[in-house]
């Protein structure tokens, strides 16, 4: 005998139903977000515990470098809770539905109808990716404008192919999503770029080849008011993630792992992106864990975990004689591990523009390479750089409460243009020692320097 339920209990049970599967769909994103939490972290008594906190508990340097714009996060996160309605309103879409098989055959194809039903829909939309599942995509670029704000949610991975000829027709992308707005990509899954085969044909690894491109594995492109959160990105082709042309951004508790032997396997890469925030983020990779080049203006990167890799990068800028500008950056409360780079500035000689307004501060060192570094005759090819009197100019630059070790003998290192000298940079609070016992140096050259507090080491 069935039991009976009144109409009312029924009721009950329809109201409660979208909530408890919405508890859930997010127990998987916090998993992410809890391993992040507990990452930045550490109880090793040899190493200084920097206070973050300032008199008022505000980042008064961020105020300074970002007047007017501070308000760009509470609108984007407006405007995309938007987008999350609750499961009874919002169309769900399913990859599966679509022909996903997830069975190491091409899903290409299933995607790219979900997406265009998804984007066609007139109200909001939620496109699925099932969990415990893998997905194997060749190069696919999901375009908008959209109809209606959508949500993309990676429960399981999306893995790209690994055979070469499938990227015949654009060797420089993987997945694109371009020309979105109000657009979330979250879920707790995983993407992988699949990236070894490119590894061992790139002529860093393996000599015999051609330097050729090898595809970035995930590019948002030209596209307004983002959120990417709760998610790994793994072994990419060269680039993991990629903001072009961008603005506002918010990029959250991001896991971003490849061997640290990988070559040009940036984290995450900034390009004539404005208003963009980086947090939470663990980042340990084979390149820069982030990179600001040119165009990018308004950028913050706060509680980010780099290392290995080649630490955190403004540049490189002013390559093949190219004007170059990047303002307003503010990197805060960051632990930086075992990276060829600390937190660096590079330029070419001959470029022009400028790289303005910086500050890196509240940050550990733990047996880097090179912990403060401005190179503006940055040169990475095989034949030496021609001397050039057009560079760059690099100006009010800000390093405070910079702690930690440094793994080679010159712990500050400003190598700055003859012809237009670094200009407003200011050391306050650092502490850098060496790994090994002996004392570090600093290396000034070209440099309008000021310090403030107890700087270690200093220029003779």
């Amino acid at each position: 005998m069935h039991p009976r339920y009144s109409p009312r209990h029924l009721l009950l049970l329809h109201l409660l139903l979208p909530s408890l599967i919405s508890c859930l769909s997010a127990y998987q994103e916090s998993s992410i977000a809890n391993a992040l939490d507990h990452s930045h972290g550490y109880s090793d008594s040899r190493y200084h515990h920097p206070d973050f906190s300032t008199n008022d508990g505000k980042d008064t340097d961020l105020k300074h470098i970002f007047p007017g714009s501070l308000n760009f996060e509470a609108k984007v996160v407006a405007r995309l809770d938007q987008a999350n309605a609750p499961a009874s309103s919002a169309k769900v879409v399913n990859v599966d539905d679509f022909g996903a098989k997830a069975d190491g055959t091409d899903d290409s194809q299933a995607f790219k109808k979900a997406w265009e039903e998804a984007c066609s829909s007139n109200g909001s939309a939620i496109i699925v990716i099932p969990k415990n599942k893998v997905y194997y995509l060749k190069p696919v670029t999901f375009s908008g404008p959209c109809e209606s704000d959508l949500v993309f949610k990676i429960f399981g991975t999306i893995k790209a192919s690994a055979k070469i000829s499938d990227y015949e027709n654009d060797r420089r992308h993987w997945l694109v999503f371009q020309n979105v707005q109000n657009f979330r990509v979250k879920g707790g899954g995983t993407i992988d770029g699949n990236g070894k085969i490119w590894w061992e044909n790139s002529c860093k690894i393996n000599k015999s080849q051609p330097c050729q491109h090898a595809p970035t594995a995930v590019t948002f492109l030209e596209s307004k008011s983002l959120i990417v959160a709760n998610l790994r990105f793994q072994n990419a082709q060269q680039m993991h993630l990629s903001f072009q042309n961008c603005v506002n951004v918010r990029a959250l508790n991001l896991m971003v792992i490849a061997p640290g032997t990988s070559p040009n396997t940036d984290g995450i890469h900034v390009t004539g992106t404005q208003n963009i925030r980086i947090r939470k983020c663990v980042i340990r990779t084979g390149d820069d864990c982030i990179s600001i080049v040119s165009g990018s203006k308004n950028v913050e990167a706060t509680d980010i975990t780099c290392g290995p890799g080649h630490g955190i990068s403004i540049g490189s800028l002013g390559a093949d004689n190219s004007e170059a500008e990047v303002s307003n950056v503010f990197v805060n409360r960051a632990t930086i591990s075992g990276t060829t780079n600390g937190v660096r500035i590079k330029t070419w000689q001959g470029g022009s523009g400028y790289a303005k307004n910086i500050v890196f501060q509240n940050v550990v060192m733990r047996n880097v390479t090179n912990p403060i570094i401005i190179n503006q005759n940055y040169c990475d090819q095989d034949n030496p750089c021609t001397e050039q009197t057009s560079a760059v100019q690099i100006s009010n630059v800000k390093y405070k409460n910079i702690k930690g070790t440094s793994a080679s003998d010159v712990a500050v290192n400003f190598d700055c243009s003859k012809s237009i000298p670094c200009r407003g940079i200011l050391l306050q609070d650092v502490n850098i020692a060496l790994v090994e016992d002996g004392q570090p140096d600093a290396s000034c050259a070209n440099v309008n320097l000021t310090k403030r507090g107890e700087v270690y080491p200093q220029c003779s």
